[in-house]
């Protein structure tokens, strides 16, 4: 087996257990231990993993954001579900807010229902949606960011304190026992004062937010209402989400609560 091939297997493993041992390296692919230090060498050299005593693991914070157009289509059938899901969830008339995720753009491409009045601070999300017969769509104003295609700032946040909606469809770039985190502190104040002013918070977060934390808090499990994912979260999660009354929503079609 090439290196670059063990690498691979060495991360898949880290995602489910957090952690590896010389050991586990030497076991899992018949390696010598030096073979196996190398191995984490070179993960550590690319910044993939922390090196510990006897072994490795992942880091606590995640830095790699990628741009908006390669976001959009990573996980995109999972993506795709999870939004059909979450617009399954919305009833005609009701008041929304809309952040500028992904996961949330789908989401607002499977809107069925009607006679929405629309809040959001995604430039994608408003050129969808505006053209819907019978829709109110509201862009917040503020700074725009260029990359990532959200709209942030003093202005923004400011803006949202005249709105109140039904239900607020969020994304996030963590999803773990602490609550939702974002690369972006700017864009996590917007997300902030939407959850504020939300009565009900529904989480779309696929399987690869489980477990990431970025730079920036934006709430407690304690503000989410629904999570809508495409995969059961890890038991600790899934134990915390529940602790916390949250419904947690498989795009597939199976609910647990």
């Amino acid at each position: 087996m090439y290196q670059e091939e063990r690498l691979i297997g060495i991360l898949q493993h880290m995602q489910r257990h957090q952690r590896i041992a010389i050991e586990d390296i030497c076991e899992l692919f018949d390696v010598s231990r030096d073979t196996a230090r190398r191995d984490i060498v070179k993960l550590e050299e690319q910044g993939r993993i922390v090196r510990t005593r006897g072994g490795a693991i992942l880091p606590t914070l995640t830095k790699e954001v990628s741009a908006y157009g390669e976001r959009l289509m990573t996980e995109s059938a999972g993506k795709g579900a999870i939004g059909k899901a979450a617009a399954g969830l919305l009833r005609s008339g009701d008041y929304l807010f809309m952040d500028a995720s992904t996961t949330v753009r789908h989401a607002a491409e499977q809107i069925r229902t009607e006679g929405h009045v629309v809040v959001t601070n995604s430039m994608d999300i408003a050129g969808l949606l505006s053209p819907r017969e019978g829709f109110q769509l509201h862009l917040l104003g503020g700074s725009v960011h260029p990359v990532h295609r959200f709209i942030y700032g003093a202005r923004t946040v400011d803006m949202l304190s005249d709105y109140q909606a039904d239900k607020l469809l969020i994304g996030t770039g963590g999803l773990t026992e602490n609550g939702m985190t974002n690369p972006f502190e700017e864009e996590g104040y917007v997300m902030r004062e939407m959850i504020r002013r939300a009565d009900q918070v529904i989480l779309l977060a696929d399987h690869t937010k489980f477990g990431l934390h970025q730079f920036f808090r934006i709430a407690g499990l304690e503000r989410i209402d629904k999570l809508v994912t495409d995969r059961e979260p890890p038991e600790g999660l899934k134990a915390a989400l529940q602790k916390n009354d949250i419904e947690i929503i498989i795009a597939e079609g199976e609910t647990t609560a």
